[in-house]
């Protein structure tokens, strides 16, 4: 297993590939494929595994398949029709990030995958790749997967391990809009203790010890309670300290993988559908 370091923006510790045996996993935003394939140093990969769409662990998955052709992707099925058609995928994270213009200074080109190279997950599949365990995972996203490597113990669990940044233990639960479901995650923890794993991979960022899903809950209860408490600039304050003091000189790479605005605003829709 490695982990490869694609330099975000050019800010390390905040986006993670992991490679394991030629297979990819979370490949990060397109801005970074460079960095990607620099760290490759002409590997060819066999596989790309996503944990979920979001663009900073899939959004280069259509350039790498515009590279190697026969490439294939493994998605959640919920997941899988905006790799092939990301219109409303970036419609929708346009309205984060400053319009298409502010996402593509942010992540990149968003490539198509065509529908040939996509291998649809929906949880419960074994010997992926001859080597991975997957489970449904929702909670970060309602297309989210993780993925068990059996012979080594890892789970890679995207960000339903929550963020990490070394050697720091304080962890934040990554919640964006627009699908936050607390309950849900809270199974999905479940789901992946069950696989008992040695480690985990978390995209942001790295290995940590299966510890890291007590610390993600405990990150997600603290936060749900201050957004119930405070409204986003309070909120983004609050948190934008508890960072500082927490991780000192690391503070630019959690708040680069875990901006607390969009935590806030997350949390305060999950608040309005389940609450």
């Amino acid at each position: 297993m490695r982990a490869i370091d694609v330099r975000h923006k050019g800010v390390e510790k905040v986006i993670c590939c992991f490679e394991v045996d030629g297979v990819l996993i979370d490949p990060g935003p397109e801005i970074s494929v460079g960095t990607l394939l620099d760290a490759l140093d002409g590997l060819l990969p066999r596989a790309l595994l996503l944990t979920h769409i979001h663009f900073d662990h899939a959004g280069a998955s259509g350039a790498l398949v515009k590279r190697w052709p026969d490439l294939p992707v493994y998605v959640h099925e919920r997941g899988a029709p905006h790799m092939a058609d990301p219109a409303k995928l970036v419609a929708s994270a346009g309205r984060l990030y400053g319009g298409e213009e502010g996402l593509r200074e942010l992540w990149g080109e968003v490539i198509p995958v065509p529908e040939a190279n996509l291998r649809v997950l929906t949880g419960g599949e074994r010997d992926v790749e001859d080597a991975f365990q997957v489970e449904y995972t929702p909670g970060h996203a309602s297309h989210h997967v993780s993925y068990f490597h059996e012979s080594s113990g890892y789970a890679f669990v995207g960000d339903t391990g929550g963020a990490r940044i070394p050697p720091h233990d304080f962890t934040i639960a990554p919640t964006p809009p627009p699908d936050v479901d607390i309950a849900a995650w809270e199974r999905s923890i479940e789901t992946i203790r069950a696989w008992q794993p040695s480690a985990l991979g978390i995209t942001h960022f790295g290995e940590a010890p299966p510890q890291q899903l007590d610390r993600c809950l405990e990150a997600l209860y603290a936060q749900r309670d201050l957004a119930a408490e405070q409204d986003q600039d309070a909120f983004v304050a609050a948190m934008t300290e508890r960072i500082h003091a927490a991780v000192g000189d690391d503070s630019e790479s959690m708040l680069a993988a875990a901006p607390p605005d969009q935590l806030h605003m997350g949390l305060a829709r999950w608040q309005q559908k389940f609450g």
